[in-house]
């Protein structure tokens, strides 16, 4: 695997946490530099996780990892999306949807992650026998999602704030949008 096609990989990947952190940055409206690092942060790590675990997965888990992580996806952004509607359509401030709370940062991460399982199984196929030889695709997976999430979060807050009604129903339909497009492509790919 080229540099060139590390980065590549690393930039498709990364899109999803882009887009997540865009609908977060939506929703927060404010710039707050220690959320928008948070949600980076975590996005982040778990892109650069996840191909990890599926490499050290793939000889043992690959068949049952495959059958199902889109299904995990879908299931999770769905939840999540719904939730995020439900929240920005409901009176009560008290449960509006918090992309700043650890726990939904981390499902998120999760959520948008688990493609990367994929990836680490293909790094496998490919040859890549050793955690070395991993250190390099490992390391630009996590920057290009963290780089990217923190933009997303960036343009996000900015055009939320500019914006006079509740975003959560709009983030909430981008990730149902997402969940289904995962799910879709995973299917259509069989």
């Amino acid at each position: 695997m080229t540099t060139l096609e590390i980065w590549f990989t690393a930039l498709a990947l990364a899109m999803d946490s882009f887009t997540i952190a865009i609908a977060s940055g939506l929703i927060l409206k404010r710039i707050t530099l220690r959320h928008f690092l948070t949600i980076a942060f975590c996005f982040g790590l778990f892109q650069a996780i996840m191909p990890l675990i599926g490499w050290a997965g793939s000889v043992y888990f690959y068949r049952f990892i495959e059958q199902f992580d889109h299904w995990i996806a879908f299931a999770l952004l769905i939840f999540l999306g719904v939730k995020m509607i439900r929240d920005g359509i409901s009176d009560d401030e008290e449960h509006l949807f918090d992309p700043t709370h650890l726990a939904t940062v981390l499902t998120l991460s999760l959520a948008v992650s688990i493609d990367a399982l994929a990836v680490g199984i293909s790094f496998t196929c490919i040859g890549m026998s050793t955690l070395h030889q991993l250190t390099f695709p490992l390391l630009a997976i996590g920057l290009a999602s963290f780089v990217l999430a923190l933009i997303g979060c960036f343009i996000g807050s900015i055009v939320g704030s500019k914006l006079r009604f509740p975003m959560e129903p709009i983030g909430g339909l981008v990730l149902i949008i997402l969940g289904i497009r995962i799910l879709f492509e995973h299917l259509t790919m069989c």
